[in-house]
């Protein structure tokens, strides 16, 4: 085991998922709020409520993170490196062409750079190896 690599997955975890867990809670109790630190307008009606519901599945990437952390082993850091790397991949990837297609404004430019910036350095610390077989 590389003391590097588990101290950097420890630090990921902690970071990524305090990250999204404020995020998602945010989205969820304060949504309008949250979006206009974005400098994106709060949509209304079934929109709001969808946010809310984004909200509730960043929080539950971000928590899966912090389990992980709180767990700590070697197997939970790279289960959670590897796994949350589909969803960062997706929201990353949808995000990006969504703003690519002008189907949500430049200010979301934030969502892709974070997940897949994310992406990178999860594959990175999972091909240096040290966290052990899940």
């Amino acid at each position: 085991m590389s003391f590097s690599t588990l101290t950097w997955a420890r630090r990921l975890a902690l970071g990524a998922g305090s990250l999204d867990l404020g995020a998602g809670l945010s989205l969820v109790f304060a949504p309008s709020l949250a979006l206009s630190l974005m400098g994106v307008a709060a949509p209304s009606g079934d929109g709001l409520v969808f946010m809310r519901w984004v909200g509730a599945f960043a929080g539950a990437v971000g928590a899966s993170y912090l389990l992980a952390w709180l767990r700590g082993g070697n197997g939970r850091l790279r289960a959670v490196l590897e796994f949350t790397l589909t969803f960062r991949l997706a929201a990353g990837g949808f995000s990006a062409g969504a703003i690519a297609l002008g189907w949500l404004p430049l200010a979301w430019i934030s969502v892709p750079i974070t997940d897949q910036a994310l992406v990178v350095v999860q594959v990175g610390l999972l091909r240096q190896g040290g966290l052990g077989d899940v």
